[in-house]
C-alpha cells in the first residue's frame, strides 16, 4: 500500500471510512467518463519526427521498462507537456 499516491490514499481512506457513496445513476456516470476518455485519447492525427538514434534508443528502453510501446510514451509526454503537467527541473 505504500506505493499509493496521495490522491489514492485519500480515496482508500474515504472508502474505508464509508464516506464514498455509490452514484444514483451509475450507467450514466460510466458513459460520461467513457466519452470523456474517448475524446481525450482519440488519436486522429499522425506526425513524423526525426530523432537522434541515441534518443530513440533511450525512449525505447524507458518505454520497455514502463511496459508500454515507445510511441505511447512519446504521445503521453507530449500530452502532459501541452496540459502543463510537466515541470522543468531547475539545475
Amino acid at each position: 500500500m505504500s506505493r499509493l499516491s496521495q490522491e489514492e490514499k485519500e480515496i482508500l481512506e474515504a472508502f474505508e471510512t464509508g464516506k464514498l457513496k455509490q452514484s444514483l445513476n451509475q450507467s450514466r456516470e460510466v458513459q460520461k467518463h467513457r466519452s470523456a476518455a474517448d475524446a481525450t485519447f482519440k488519436k486522429d492525427a499522425r506526425i513524423n519526427i526525426r530523432l537522434s538514434s541515441r534518443d530513440l534508443r533511450s525512449l525505447q528502453a524507458k518505454a520497455l521498462r514502463e511496459g508500454i510501446p515507445y510511441q505511447t510514451l512519446v504521445s503521453s509526454v507530449l500530452h502532459k507537456y501541452i496540459d502543463g503537467q510537466l515541470i522543468e527541473k531547475s539545475s
